[in-house]
């Protein structure tokens, strides 16, 4: 029996699963290089992040290659963990510890729409039930003082980590859900498709940083992330598009054209996610969002551009094909 035929995800998949191990497998010989025969001290943090890398690629295809369930809870725990540590970051007041439990709740509850397929309760569950409920439950406490920054604050940070995240999830029961008939089902496994969202929205932040060091040039924000520059935004743009282009027909269901369309939309909503996160980091003074990931900081830093890039990927997804 093929071995490789009886895995829960489809083969071109695992080929391109490969072709980034081996990339990190080039990254990581080109970093010790560097680092050969100098201080401990020097290129450190790139080291560090390199290393991270390995953990967090080999996590996250471990938990949707082997099974779709698992692959679901794996995503709803990081929405968890990229909550609590938003609200780590935000001072809360002492009369809403008790609110944020329902906060808590609802990620198991948004999580299980989508493991149903659901799409009517995924889609409003967040944004209409827990957003008109979460003030009323704040009300009853009877505390006015900082009441509109607390509920703002509050359903904002779990649209962010919570609604939005979960768009990367629905990817994997999108194409088995599809209300049209004639739908295309790219192989029935809708891990393809997040580990694809995935690839181009980390590639896309390689990408801009890298773009931006060499060329430099204009600031495109200095007043929010002064590294970012024009040649970063748009060397990101072309780069993920170029690779969207290159990798989608393996992995999805979209023409060249769609796929490069896709790339820059991602590039795009990615940027906005990473600038987003860095106004709120600069509004409170931190540099990190945390220290969960050695070189990267926190979770949020991470996840910060899949944010807004998954639920673009997703609709665009879902109306064009499914």
């Amino acid at each position: 029996m093929n071995f490789i035929q009886d895995l829960p995800v489809p083969e071109n998949l695992l080929y391109i699963i490969g072709g980034v191990f081996a990339l990190l497998a080039i990254a990581t010989i080109i970093v010790a290089l560097m680092r050969h025969g100098k201080a401990p001290e020097v290129h450190l943090e790139l080291w560090l992040r390199v290393k991270s890398w390995w953990y967090m690629i080999s996590i996250f295809t471990f938990a949707i290659a082997i099974n779709r369930t698992l692959s679901i809870v794996f995503l709803g725990l990081l929405s968890f963990l990229a909550l609590k540590e938003y609200l780590s970051m935000i001072p809360t007041r002492r009369a809403d510890r008790r609110v944020l439990f329902w906060a808590y709740i609802a990620i198991p509850i948004q999580y299980y729409w989508v493991y149903a397929g659901w799409y009517g309760m995924f889609i409003i569950f967040i944004p209409i039930w827990v957003f008109l409920f979460l003030p009323f439950r704040m009300v009853l406490k009877g505390e006015t003082d900082g009441f509109l920054r607390a509920i703002g604050t509050l359903n904002w940070g779990l649209m962010m980590t919570v609604f939005s995240l979960s768009h990367a999830a629905y990817l994997l029961v999108l194409p088995e859900t599809a209300l049209s008939t004639d739908a295309p089902v790219f192989d029935k496994n809708g891990a393809a498709l997040l580990f694809l969202l995935v690839l181009l929205t980390q590639f896309n932040d390689v990408a801009q940083y890298v773009w931006g060091r060499l060329i430099g040039g204009p600031k495109i924000i200095p007043k929010v992330s002064p590294g970012k520059t024009w040649a970063g935004f748009l060397g990101g743009i072309f780069s993920t598009a170029l690779l969207s282009v290159a990798i989608s027909p393996f992995l999805s269901p979209m023409s060249l054209l769609m796929a490069g369309l896709a790339g820059a939309l991602i590039s795009f909503a990615g940027f906005i996610g990473d600038v987003t996160i860095s106004a709120i980091k600069r509004d409170l003074g931190v540099k990190d969002t945390g220290n969960t990931i050695p070189g990267h900081g926190g979770l949020l830093d991470r996840l910060d551009s899949l944010t807004y890039s998954a639920p673009i990927f997703f609709h665009f997804l879902r109306y064009f094909y499914y």
